[in-house]
């Protein structure tokens, strides 16, 4: 039986945890150097030059890479980072959100304002990599296709935080049900207030995986004062990350042994949260390793890409291309399933000792369900979807066009 302490104090090796993880990010808190790059940023200083690991490109090691220019390629690369972030915004709205009601949910408890500050600490790190983010994003699509393309409106902690997802009107409108009626529940049960920080811990050790690499470029770049804003703010959110997993991990993992055993109700609605983890991430992308988006909900954004002076493909070399990359196997293909597969073993050493958690979730056996010919198989399908009755509309069509071909004529004066 777990120990039921009165106050979070009383367990000195967790309190003391806590409040080292919360002094180091405090004193190493990187929002204002983050907020300056974001300021400095112009697209132009840093326009012919990677800012990820080559690796990680859109649509890297795949037929569309192959036959890409080097120019292109560059674009490619930072078009990884544009789509990635956008991702990456979606889950830290959410974030903030559900941080806050946490705390409400933890502060009920005597002692327990160390966490409510560390949490508020994270929050005000996310609004700023959120800005970050949405300020280079925002003028990297406007100067490279004069409209955004991964980049989105604002928007609330309600909707699919899967930017791409395996959705409809009625499966959106649920999730939303859902995530306010947790939002509502966890601020008033502490259990469930720290088991929200489980499934946050699951969905940023994800993004570890991949961030560590990205933070790498910056890191390892032979010139650090001049390499490219977006490379320098990877690295920055990497080490803000770094602490806002600490914290998952010591409330999930420590602070919940210091509560109650959780009710069966508590149980159920625990592992429900990480069995829609594991159905948030079980596709992967030919797109863009590391993220687990549903392709399908890709194809129209790629196929703008490749229509675009970049490109400068046709409706049907668009098409064929997109069918090449996304119907038949490649590297950049086996490259995604490889970090889903890391993924999800990460996810099974991560939630091992959880006792709490049904089997399927301590397997993580959804997530384990898909594969590569499985991936193939949906993607056949809903491609030949796709182009029986994607077509763009007629009037679009002759604006599009119109304004392609003068950006197309600055383009080729840039290049």
């Amino acid at each position: 039986m777990k120990k039921t302490i009165h106050k979070l104090s009383d367990s000195s090796t967790t309190y003391h945890k806590l409040r080292i993880n919360h002094t180091r990010n405090k004193q190493q808190d990187h929002t204002a150097l983050m907020d300056e790059a974001a300021a400095n940023f112009r697209y132009e200083d840093c326009q012919n030059e990677y800012w990820n690991p080559e690796e990680f490109s859109l649509l890297y090691g795949t037929p569309l890479w192959e036959q890409s220019s080097q120019h292109q390629r560059i674009i490619l690369n930072q078009l990884y980072w544009v789509a990635y972030y956008s991702q990456i915004v979606s889950a830290e709205i959410a974030t903030i959100y559900f941080n806050q009601t946490s705390a409400a949910g933890l502060y009920a408890q005597e002692d327990f304002r160390l966490i409510c500050d560390t949490l508020d600490l994270e929050s005000s790190q996310e609004r700023a990599h959120i800005n970050a983010f949405r300020t280079i994003a925002k003028q990297v699509e406007q100067a490279l296709f004069g409209e955004l393309i991964f980049t989105y409106p604002m928007r609330g902690p309600f909707t699919e935080t899967m930017v791409y997802a395996d959705t409809n009107a009625l499966k959106t409108w649920w999730k939303k049900i859902q995530l306010q009626y947790f939002g509502l529940i966890s601020a008033n049960n502490t259990f469930l207030a720290c088991q929200y920080f489980t499934v946050r811990g699951v969905r940023t050790l994800n993004g570890k995986l991949v961030q560590h690499k990205l933070s790498n470029y910056y890191q390892k770049h032979p010139h650090p004062d001049t390499a490219p804003i977006p490379a320098k703010i990877s690295y920055y959110h990497f080490l803000d990350e770094s602490f806002h997993f600490n914290s998952s991990t010591i409330i999930s993992h420590d602070v919940v042994t210091c509560l109650h055993q959780p009710t069966a109700f508590e149980r159920l609605v625990a592992n429900l949260g990480l069995l829609g983890c594991q159905r948030d991430h079980f596709h992967f992308s030919a797109a863009i390793n590391g993220i687990f988006w549903y392709d399908p909900a890709l194809y129209s954004k790629i196929y703008q890409v490749l229509r675009s002076p970049i490109f400068d493909m046709s409706d049907n070399d668009a098409k064929e291309m997109m069918r090449r990359c996304f119907t038949e196997d490649s590297e950049g293909l086996q490259r995604s399933f490889l970090t889903h597969q890391e993924a999800m073993q990460s996810y099974k050493v991560y939630v091992e000792k959880l006792d709490y958690l049904w089997q399927r979730n301590r397997e993580m056996s959804l997530m384990g369900a898909n594969s590569i010919s499985r991936y193939l198989a949906t993607q056949q399908s809903a491609f030949r979807h796709f182009e029986r009755y994607f077509r763009e509309d007629l009037k679009d069509l002759i604006l599009f066009h119109a304004e392609m071909q003068s950006r197309k004529e600055e383009h080729k004066s840039v290049v």
